[in-house]
Protein backbone atom coordinates (compact mmCIF):
# COMPACT_ATOMS: atom_id res chain seq x y z
CA UNK A 1 0.00 0.00 0.00
CA UNK A 2 1.38 3.62 -1.02
CA UNK A 3 1.63 6.15 1.86
CA UNK A 4 -1.01 8.86 1.53
CA UNK A 5 1.59 11.51 2.02
CA UNK A 6 4.95 10.80 0.33
CA UNK A 7 8.04 13.36 1.28
CA UNK A 8 11.08 13.50 -1.42
CA UNK A 9 13.84 14.04 -0.47
CA UNK A 10 17.54 15.16 -1.99
CA UNK A 11 20.31 15.44 0.18
CA UNK A 12 23.63 15.49 0.13
CA UNK A 13 25.02 13.53 2.85
CA UNK A 14 26.32 16.06 5.21
CA UNK A 15 22.58 16.90 5.10
CA UNK A 16 21.34 13.91 6.65
CA UNK A 17 20.59 13.05 9.51
CA UNK A 18 21.79 10.01 11.85
CA UNK A 19 17.91 8.33 11.49
CA UNK A 20 17.74 9.05 7.88
CA UNK A 21 21.18 7.43 6.97
CA UNK A 22 20.41 4.24 9.20
CA UNK A 23 16.95 3.84 7.12
CA UNK A 24 18.62 4.31 3.67
CA UNK A 25 21.17 1.51 4.68
CA UNK A 26 19.14 -0.69 6.34
CA UNK A 27 16.44 -0.82 3.47
CA UNK A 28 20.03 -1.23 1.22
CA UNK A 29 20.67 -4.20 3.37
CA UNK A 30 16.67 -5.00 3.30
CA UNK A 31 16.30 -5.21 -0.73
CA UNK A 32 20.18 -6.24 -1.73
CA UNK A 33 21.23 -8.49 0.94
CA UNK A 34 18.39 -10.13 2.63
CA UNK A 35 15.77 -10.19 -0.04
CA UNK A 36 17.93 -10.76 -3.07
CA UNK A 37 19.68 -13.31 -0.56
CA UNK A 38 23.26 -11.49 -2.02
CA UNK A 39 25.75 -11.17 0.49
CA UNK A 40 28.16 -8.36 -0.04
CA UNK A 41 29.75 -5.21 1.14
CA UNK A 42 27.08 -2.32 0.34
CA UNK A 43 29.00 0.47 2.31
CA UNK A 44 31.66 1.23 0.24
CA UNK A 45 32.96 4.27 0.90
CA UNK A 46 31.05 6.07 -1.92
CA UNK A 47 28.05 7.35 0.18
CA UNK A 48 29.99 10.59 2.21
CA UNK A 49 30.15 12.05 -1.95
CA UNK A 50 27.00 10.44 -3.51
CA UNK A 51 23.62 12.76 -3.86
CA UNK A 52 20.89 10.82 -2.02
CA UNK A 53 17.22 10.87 -3.32
CA UNK A 54 14.44 9.24 -1.69
CA UNK A 55 10.85 8.70 -1.02
CA UNK A 56 9.91 8.36 2.67
CA UNK A 57 6.25 7.20 4.39
CA UNK A 58 4.69 9.96 7.00
CA UNK A 59 6.85 7.56 9.71
CA UNK A 60 10.35 8.55 7.72
CA UNK A 61 10.44 4.98 6.47
CA UNK A 62 12.18 4.88 2.91
CA UNK A 63 10.11 3.10 0.69
CA UNK A 64 12.60 4.30 -2.70
CA UNK A 65 15.98 5.31 -2.66
CA UNK A 66 19.00 5.60 -5.77
CA UNK A 67 22.13 7.18 -4.86
CA UNK A 68 24.13 9.49 -7.65
CA UNK A 69 27.43 9.85 -8.26
CA UNK A 70 29.79 12.30 -9.33
CA UNK A 71 31.95 11.65 -12.47
CA UNK A 72 35.31 9.87 -11.67
CA UNK A 73 33.96 7.90 -8.67
CA UNK A 74 32.55 4.75 -9.97
CA UNK A 75 32.49 5.40 -13.65
CA UNK A 76 34.32 8.58 -16.17
CA UNK A 77 30.20 10.12 -16.32
CA UNK A 78 27.92 10.73 -13.47
CA UNK A 79 26.05 6.94 -11.96
CA UNK A 80 22.74 5.90 -10.64
CA UNK A 81 22.81 3.44 -8.51
CA UNK A 82 21.49 1.49 -5.52
CA UNK A 83 18.02 1.89 -6.95
CA UNK A 84 15.30 0.19 -4.60
CA UNK A 85 11.41 0.22 -4.25
CA UNK A 86 10.20 -0.87 -0.84
CA UNK A 87 8.03 -4.45 -1.14
CA UNK A 88 4.80 -2.59 -0.37
CA UNK A 89 4.91 -0.31 -2.87
CA UNK A 90 6.56 -2.03 -5.63
CA UNK A 91 4.29 -1.96 -9.27
CA UNK A 92 2.79 0.99 -8.20
CA UNK A 93 5.03 3.29 -10.66
CA UNK A 94 7.03 4.94 -7.24
CA UNK A 95 10.17 3.31 -9.07
CA UNK A 96 9.83 5.24 -12.29
CA UNK A 97 9.23 8.28 -10.47
CA UNK A 98 12.29 7.88 -8.47
CA UNK A 99 14.38 7.38 -11.30
CA UNK A 100 12.36 10.34 -13.35
CA UNK A 101 13.78 12.50 -10.10
CA UNK A 102 16.82 11.01 -10.59
CA UNK A 103 17.46 12.16 -14.41
CA UNK A 104 16.52 15.19 -13.37
CA UNK A 105 18.62 15.95 -10.61
CA UNK A 106 21.53 14.43 -12.32
CA UNK A 107 20.96 16.93 -15.51
CA UNK A 108 20.51 20.07 -12.92
CA UNK A 109 23.85 18.72 -11.35
CA UNK A 110 25.43 17.68 -14.52
CA UNK A 111 24.07 19.09 -17.47
CA UNK A 112 25.54 17.67 -20.63
CA UNK A 113 27.19 14.94 -19.25
CA UNK A 114 26.19 11.03 -20.06
CA UNK A 115 24.55 8.74 -16.95
CA UNK A 116 26.14 5.25 -16.68
CA UNK A 117 24.54 2.40 -14.74
CA UNK A 118 25.13 -1.03 -14.05
CA UNK A 119 21.70 -2.53 -14.00
CA UNK A 120 20.69 -5.99 -12.98
CA UNK A 121 19.85 -7.76 -16.30
CA UNK A 122 16.27 -8.52 -15.27
CA UNK A 123 15.68 -4.32 -15.38
CA UNK A 124 16.69 -4.03 -18.90
CA UNK A 125 13.48 -3.16 -20.44
CA UNK A 126 12.55 -0.71 -17.29
CA UNK A 127 15.61 0.95 -18.12
CA UNK A 128 15.70 1.14 -21.77
CA UNK A 129 12.26 2.72 -21.65
CA UNK A 130 13.80 5.12 -19.50
CA UNK A 131 16.80 6.21 -22.58
CA UNK A 132 19.69 4.04 -21.50
CA UNK A 133 21.07 1.43 -23.59
CA UNK A 134 23.05 -1.38 -22.77
CA UNK A 135 26.88 -1.06 -23.72
CA UNK A 136 28.53 -4.30 -21.84
CA UNK A 137 27.46 -7.61 -20.55
CA UNK A 138 25.54 -9.70 -19.29
CA UNK A 139 28.44 -9.89 -16.48
CA UNK A 140 28.36 -11.07 -13.05
CA UNK A 141 28.11 -8.44 -10.21
CA UNK A 142 28.14 -10.02 -6.92
CA UNK A 143 26.37 -13.08 -8.54
CA UNK A 144 23.87 -11.31 -10.07
CA UNK A 145 23.93 -11.00 -14.29
CA UNK A 146 24.15 -6.85 -14.93
CA UNK A 147 24.37 -5.04 -17.85
CA UNK A 148 26.11 -1.55 -17.89
CA UNK A 149 24.38 1.13 -19.80
CA UNK A 150 24.87 4.38 -20.98
CA UNK A 151 22.03 7.10 -21.24
CA UNK A 152 22.94 9.93 -23.99
CA UNK A 153 23.31 13.35 -22.54
CA UNK A 154 20.77 14.61 -24.80
CA UNK A 155 18.19 12.19 -23.30
CA UNK A 156 17.11 14.46 -20.99
CA UNK A 157 14.81 16.16 -24.22
CA UNK A 158 13.23 12.65 -25.09
CA UNK A 159 12.82 10.24 -22.31
CA UNK A 160 12.15 10.53 -18.79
Amino acid sequence: MVAEKTLWCVQEYHEMTCSELYSVLAARVEVFVVEQDCPYQDIDGLDDRAIHVSARDEAGGVLAYARILPPGLRFAEPSIGRVLTAMPVRGTGMGRELMRRCLAESARRFSGQALRISAQQYLNRFYTELGFEAVRGPYSEDGIPHLEMVRAADSEQRKG
